[in-house]
């Protein structure tokens, strides 16, 4: 915890234009209802680093990407009261199970797209994007009943009584 809150840009902007007019301390803290220790604390790091902005401060680097940092933020704000061992076992399951992306298989251009002749995909649309892209695709017959898995083959499947196809 900060021992007291950060005094503001402005402020210390009046600071240094006081003490550039000729005042002393003890008339700019008088002024402006500071103590004097932070008036010469102010124009001290004026005089050093030539700003009053924030200096950048020394610290640990943070250990999460900023995409992880989303996700916690996500968890939390959907169930406020999960624990810290809630979070940090969904983190670590997202890092085990995410496949790598497409930029770091380093995949480039050598893929083509698989597409059946769906309306949604052969829309006007659909279908200029695909050609301004440069897109190369495959072409897949339209909803064809030989290529797709019964429902209840899935189901199967997924219960798990099953094992091969």
């Amino acid at each position: 915890m900060p021992r007291s809150k950060e005094i503001q840009k402005q402020m210390k902007r009046k600071v240094i234009e006081i003490y550039q007019s000729g005042k002393g301390y003890k008339a700019i803290s008088k002024a402006l209802g500071l103590p004097r220790t932070t008036v010469r604390a102010i124009i001290y790091k004026w005089r050093k680093h030539g700003t009053v902005e924030n200096l950048p401060r020394s610290g640990r680097p943070t250990k999460i990407t900023p995409r992880a940092q989303r996700q916690l933020i996500q968890e939390v704000t959907k169930d406020p009261t999960t624990t810290f061992k809630e979070l940090q076992a969904s983190l670590a399951s997202v890092k085990e199970n995410v496949q790598p992306s497409v930029s770091d298989l380093k995949l480039k251009r050598t893929w083509v797209l698989q597409q059946d002749n769906d309306p949604k995909h052969t829309s006007k649309s659909t279908s200029e994007w695909l050609k301004k892209n440069k897109m190369k695709t495959l072409e897949w017959p339209s909803q064809s009943p030989d290529l797709k898995i019964p429902p209840q083959r899935c189901n199967r499947l997924i219960a798990g009584k099953e094992t091969n196809i």
